[in-house]
C-alpha cells in the first residue's frame, strides 16, 4: 500500500506471535487486490477496464460500497476516484489497520496499538500518540493521549499537495494537515476516511463538519503553522496546550 505498518502489544500471549504472521499475511492480501502500485492488482485491472466488478475479490465490492457510503455522508468530498482514476485507498489503509485489530483481539489482546501510515488504532491504555507537524520535519504539532483511539491525519508532511477537491479536481490546499479522533467505537476506517474528506473541505467548513459529528473531535494545522481544534479536543491533550492555537469558530 506504498506505507509501512506497525504494532506494539503491551499482553502478548502464547498466540500473539501466530496472531502477528496472520496479521503479515492479511495486509499482503489486501495489498494484492487493492493496492494502485501494483498494476496486477485488482483494483488496479478494475480501473483499466481488464476486469469486471463481479470477476474482482468479494471484499471490492464491499470496499467500494464502503466508499460510496463515506461520500455520501460527507457531501461528497470523498471519492474512490480521486482525479478520475479508480484508487480506494482513503478506506483501505484504515480498513487494514482495523483487520490487523482485529486479529490481535481474536488472539487475546486487549493492551496494543496498530499503526498503518499514520493512521492509528489503539485498545486498552492510555497510549500517547505524536502527530507529526506538516511545516516542520521531526517536529511534532501535538501529542495525543487517551483509551481506545482511533486517530486519523491527512496532510501535506509526507507527500505534498496529493489530496483532491473532489468538487474542483484541484489539489486542497487551505490546510497544512487535518487529525480526526474518532467517536467512542467508530473505526480506524471511517475516521480515516472523514479525515481526508474533512482536508478536502478546507479550515472552516472541515471544523464545523468534524464538530457536527457526534464524538468526533479535529485539529487543523493550517499552511502558517496556526492550530485550530473543535471543542472538545482539550480532553487528549496535556493540559496547557502551546499560546498559538486558536478555538476553531463556533
Amino acid at each position: 500500500m506504498g506505507t509501512v505498518f506497525s504494532i506494539a502489544v503491551r499482553d502478548p500471549g502464547p498466540d500473539t506471535p501466530e496472531a502477528v504472521r496472520r496479521i503479515a499475511e492479511r495486509l499482503h492480501r489486501i495489498d494484492a487486490v487493492f493496492s494502485t502500485y501494483r498494476p496486477d492488482s485488482d483494483i488496479s485491472r478494475l480501473g483499466r477496464g481488464e476486469l469486471a466488478l463481479d470477476d474482482c475479490d468479494p471484499e471490492v465490492r464491499t470496499v467500494l460500497a464502503a466508499c460510496r457510503q463515506v461520500a455520501a455522508e460527507t457531501d461528497g468530498y470523498f471519492t474512490e476516484r480521486p482525479g478520475g482514476r479508480l484508487d480506494p485507498s482513503g478506506w483501505v489503509k484504515g480498513w487494514a489497520v482495523e483487520e490487523a485489530a482485529r486479529l490481535l483481539r481474536a488472539a487475546g489482546a486487549r493492551q496494543f496499538c496498530v499503526n498503518g501510515g499514520g493512521d492509528v488504532q489503539t485498545s486498552g491504555g492510555p497510549w500517547r500518540l505524536g502527530i507529526a507537524h506538516p511545516g516542520q520535519p521531526g517536529m511534532l504539532a501535538a501529542v495525543l493521549s487517551g483509551s481506545d483511539l482511533a486517530v486519523a491525519t491527512s496532510g501535506t508532511a509526507e507527500r505534498g499537495a496529493h489530496i483532491l477537491d473532489p468538487h474542483t479536481g484541484r489539489p486542497a490546499d487551505g490546510l497544512a494537515s487535518l487529525t480526526l479522533v474518532g467517536a467512542p467505537g467508530t473505526g480506524i476506517a471511517r475516521t480515516d476516511a472523514w479525515a481526508t474528506a474533512a482536508f478536502a473541505m478546507g479550515p472552516d467548513r472541515a471544523l464545523a463538519w468534524a464538530a457536527r459529528q457526534p464524538g468526533v473531535e479535529a485539529l487543523a494545522v493550517l499552511p502558517d503553522g496556526t492550530k485550530r481544534w473543535t471543542s472538545g479536543l482539550p480532553r487528549h491533550l496535556p493540559p496547557s496546550g502551546p499560546a498559538d492555537w486558536q478555538p476553531a469558530p463556533g
